[in-house]
C-alpha cells in the first residue's frame, strides 16, 4: 500500500499516539500534552487513516506492536513502503524483548526503540532530541528549495541579461553599419539551422545551441573600434585600411571580456571564442591567430584539386559526413574483419586523396594489421585514429 502525499511537512507539531490500552495512550499523553498537540489511535488501522488523511500534521509517531486489526510491524512496513518513515520519526514502544522483533523494526525505519514500562524523563528527552532533529531537517530542507529556486530566478535573469545585452550590443552595430542589420540576423539564422540540422551539432544539447546562437549575433561586436568612414566605406579597402578593420576580432574579444555582466554565462566563452576567431580558416591564412586545419597538407591538397579551395572544401564536408568511420568502429567493435578490412582501406584512400596525413599513415597500418589477422591491436590503433579524425572534424 502507497500513502498520497496530501500536504507539506512545514510546522507539524503533533505527536500520534498508537495504541490499544487507552491507559497507556494517557500516560503517553499526559508526558507529552505540554510540548505538543496530541492525537490517538487504537490500532495501526486507525492510525493509517489519520496519516493519509493529514500527515503534514505529524512531527512523530509513538507506536505499540501488538494490536488488534493491524499490528505495529504491519504499519511499519507500508509507512517505509511509503517512505514515510523519511519524513516522520517513528518510535517503537513495547514491551516485547526478541532481538529479532527488534532488528525487524529497525530495518523498516524506526527512530528509537523505547521498552514499557516506560520511564517519563527519559521517553520525553529521547523523542524531543529526535523530533528537534527532524523539525531542523525539514527547516534546512526548505531553506534549500527557497535558495534553489532563487538561484534558478537569478540564473534566469542573467540569462536574459545576456539576451539583452547581446541583442543591444547588434543594435549598436545595426545603427553603426549600414549593411549589418540584415546580416545580423542571417547569422543567427545559419547558425542555429547549422546546429539543429546537421551533424555540426551532434553532442549539443539545446541549451548550447541556443547559446551559441545568441553569440552568433555579436560576432562582429568588435566593429562599434573601426571608424565609420571605414567601415562604411564603399569599394575596396587600402591595406592600412584593411589592417584597421581586422582588428575587429581583437577588439570585439576585449570588449566582451570587460562586460561583467554577462561573464559567467556560458553564453559568454562562446560569444568571446566567435568574435575574436570569426575569420579564421582552415587554412591558416585567417586573422588574428592564423589558426591552420590540424593534420591537412594544404599546399598539397590544394594541388590534387587544381588550386580550387571551392573544390577541397566540398569534398573535405562530403569526409566529414561520411559513414564509413563509423561503420570502420561498429565492423571492429563486432570482430568483423573482413568489414574493418574494406572500411579501412577505403578510409586510407579517401585521406591519402585529401591529403590528411596523419589519418593516411594510421589508416595505412591499420590495414596492414588487420590483413594479418591483428584484430586486437587494429582495436588498439583506433584510439589513435579517433583523436586525429576529431582534430580534422573540429578544425
Amino acid at each position: 500500500m502507497i500513502i498520497e502525499d496530501n500536504g507539506s511537512l512545514n510546522m507539524a507539531d503533533t505527536l500520534l499516539v498508537v495504541d490499544d490500552v487507552e491507559l497507556n495512550r494517557a500516560i503517553l499523553a499526559e508526558i507529552f500534552q505540554d510540548s505538543y498537540q496530541i492525537e490517538e489511535a487504537e490500532n495501526g488501522r486507525a492510525a493509517l487513516e489519520k496519516l493519509i488523511s493529514g500527515r503534514e500534521r505529524f512531527c512523530g509517531v509513538l507506536l505499540d506492536v501488538m494490536m488488534p486489526e493491524m499490528d505495529g510491524i504491519s504499519l511499519l512496513k507500508i509507512l517505509q513502503g511509503s517512505h514515510m518513515t523519511e519524513e516522520i520519526p517513528v518510535f517503537l514502544i513495547t514491551s516485547e524483548t526478541s532481538p529479532a522483533l527488534w532488528k525487524e523494526a529497525y530495518s523498516l525505519g524506526i527512530m528509537d526503540l523505547i521498552p514499557k514500562p516506560v520511564i517519563p524523563y527519559i521517553v520525553r528527552y529521547r523523542v524531543d532530541s529526535v523530533v528537534r532533529l527532524f523539525q531542523a531537517k525539514r527547516r534546512l530542507g526548505s531553506q534549500v528549495e527557497r535558495q534553489k529556486d532563487e538561484l534558478l530566478k537569478k540564473a534566469e535573469e542573467m540569462y536574459r541579461l545576456s539576451i539583452g545585452m547581446a541583442e543591444s550590443l547588434a543594435n549598436v552595430i545595426e545603427f553603426k553599419s549600414d549593411e549589418s542589420s540584415s546580416h545580423i540576423r542571417r547569422i543567427h539564422e545559419i547558425t542555429m539551422a547549422l546546429l539543429q540540422d546537421t551533424r555540426l551539432g551532434n553532442g549539443l544539447s539545446r541549451r548550447d545551441i541556443e547559446q551559441i546562437g545568441l553569440a552568433a549575433i555579436m560576432h562582429d561586436v568588435g566593429k562599434i573600434a573601426i571608424p565609420d568612414h571605414i567601415l562604411n566605406k564603399p569599394g575596396r579597402f587600402t591595406p592600412d585600411e584593411f589592417e584597421l578593420m581586422k582588428t575587429h576580432t581583437v577588439e570585439g574579444g576585449q570588449l566582451l571580456s570587460k562586460i561583467w555582466q554577462i561573464q559567467g554565462n556560458d553564453s559568454y566563452y562562446y560569444a568571446h571564442d566567435i568574435a575574436l576567431h570569426h575569420h579564421e580558416r582552415w587554412d591558416g591564412n585567417g586573422y588574428p591567430d592564423g589558426l591552420k586545419a590540424a593534420g591537412i597538407q594544404i599546399e598539397e591538397a590544394l594541388e590534387r584539386f587544381m588550386d580550387s579551395e571551392a573544390m577541397f572544401e566540398r569534398f573535405l564536408g562530403k569526409f566529414l559526413e561520411d559513414e564509413t568511420y563509423r561503420q570502420l568502429k561498429e565492423a571492429l567493435e563486432k570482430g568483423d574483419i573482413e568489414t574493418s578490412i574494406m572500411k579501412s582501406h577505403t578510409l586510407k584512400g579517401v585521406t591519402g586523396n585529401l591529403s590528411m596525413k596523419p589519418l593516411y599513415q594510421l589508416t595505412s597500418r591499420q590495414v596492414e594489421l588487420l590483413r594479418a589477422g591483428q584484430l586486437e591491436e587494429a582495436r588498439e590503433l583506433m584510439a589513435d585514429i579517433d583523436r586525429a579524425y576529431e582534430e580534422t572534424d573540429g578544425a
